[in-house]
């Protein structure tokens, strides 16, 4: 599996929803607004990953939009990969018809969150249904919690990296104890007799149980054996 495979498949625990479920109702409560949320790509759309259970929060966890050219404050945030302070956005010629203002979040101010190879998970931001500029102590704080769910996505993402190598070391030592097993073998054309009791040839039977794959050529016994000491074959070895 590659590396944005599996960046792509970081699976977020419980505990860790708890923790961020924590952390948006924490930014709602200090801040006094209806909305705090954790957003998250998810292929082609963007999707409330987890989201504050304030009063008046009209954004439900699952709710998603088609992410590129949605108008969503989100996706100004993530293609440019920095903070989004929207005081008013009925005051903002730029703003005042998106989505957002029809569910009367009219304020917004949001960061993006990063995956441990520098590609965007998605946001966290907060939203008010009245003019809000957002102190330097509330900018401070959301930044802090954006700190802390970066550091625990490349948790997750490390323990999935090793995951996958505790995987691959299990394969390999389950094919070493089956290749340091009593393996039948037949006395006289070398084939091998599987676990269903049918014979195969030595190199099909390795494969099947090995990561091993074999290229053919001939020691020196069989070169003599063959072709004697025909000089024409020792020459058209060394041929390019």
């Amino acid at each position: 599996m590659t590396e944005n495979e599996q960046l792509h498949q970081i699976e977020i625990s419980e505990e860790t929803l708890k923790e961020w479920q924590s952390i948006v109702d924490i930014m709602a409560e200090l801040i006094g607004i209806p909305a705090a949320l954790i957003m998250r790509l998810v292929e082609s759309d963007i999707e409330v990953f987890v989201s504050s259970k304030s009063e008046g929060n009209p954004y439900i966890p699952g709710d998603h939009e088609h992410f590129l050219e949605s108008g969503l404050y989100c996706e100004t945030v993530i293609n440019k990969n920095d903070k989004l302070l929207v005081p008013n956005a009925l005051e903002d010629e730029k703003w005042k018809n998106n989505p957002d203002i029809k569910l009367n979040m009219i304020s917004y101010l949001g960061y993006p969150i990063l995956l441990p190879n520098g590609k965007p998970f998605g946001t966290i931001c907060v939203l008010d249904a009245k003019k809000n500029v957002y102190s330097d102590t509330f900018q401070n704080l959301i930044k802090n919690f954006r700190e802390v769910v970066q550091s625990q996505l490349g948790l997750i993402y490390m323990n999935n990296i090793l995951g996958e190598k505790n995987k691959e070391l299990s394969d390999y030592l389950s094919e070493i104890k089956i290749l340091r097993g009593i393996i039948p073998i037949c006395a006289k054309c070398k084939k091998i007799r599987d676990d269903e009791g049918f014979w195969t040839q030595v190199e099909k039977y390795i494969e099947d149980h090995s990561n091993a794959q074999f290229s053919h050529g001939l020691c020196g016994d069989c070169e003599v054996e063959l072709y004697g000491d025909l000089t024409w074959y020792q020459e058209s070895k060394n041929r390019p």
